[in-house]
């Protein structure tokens, strides 16, 4: 009989460390990853953590030598090579603030924040995806239909892109 609950507790305690992991997302953001392709030097990392529970992502976004001055940045919601709405915006500028409490983005360097259901805005119309949906972009995110990118005033639909993926999961 302790043998059966011994083994009973260590299945729940294995069952409830892999629930809750929090899995890593990342992209590498460049300008042939933008449509169309942009040639620039510019560079650009996105890392960010699901939380348990699917409840908020963590993330860092850093970004270096971009040609003209920094417009906007977001997360979008499309595959590989297509264009799609903004569903996150990570950080705006005077000519384009983004929604109330967005932060202001920097030339070049980093941004860190906590995106919530109240950070999804909807998406435009065939998407259906409705403002506070966090669940659906964790989804796309781990389908592979979002991607992150940064907007410059020479480049306004985009000066560099990532495509964003699962990474793994962390074991902690």
């Amino acid at each position: 009989m302790n043998r059966v609950r011994i083994v009973v507790a260590l299945l729940v305690v294995l069952a409830t460390a892999s629930m809750a992991r929090a899995e890593r997302i990342k992209a590498t953001l460049i300008g042939y990853q933008e449509v169309p392709s942009v040639s620039t030097d510019a560079r650009g990392e996105f890392r960010a953590v699901i939380h348990r529970g699917d409840d908020a992502i963590d993330y860092e976004l850093t970004f270096q030598g971009l040609q003209a001055p920094v417009t906007q940045s977001h997360i979008h919601f499309a595959q590989k090579s297509v264009n799609g709405s903004i569903v996150i915006w990570l950080c705006g500028t005077a000519t384009n603030p983004g929604p109330a409490g967005t932060q202001t983005c920097p030339q070049s360097g980093t941004i860190t924040g906590t995106i919530t259901a109240a950070n999804v805005i909807a998406a435009a119309a065939p998407q259906q995806l409705t403002a506070g949906e966090l669940d659906e972009v964790i989804a796309a995110i781990r389908a592979g239909v979002a991607y992150v990118n940064v907007h410059t005033a020479v480049s306004p639909g985009g000066e560099i892109r990532g495509q964003l993926r699962a990474s793994d999961r962390d074991k902690n």
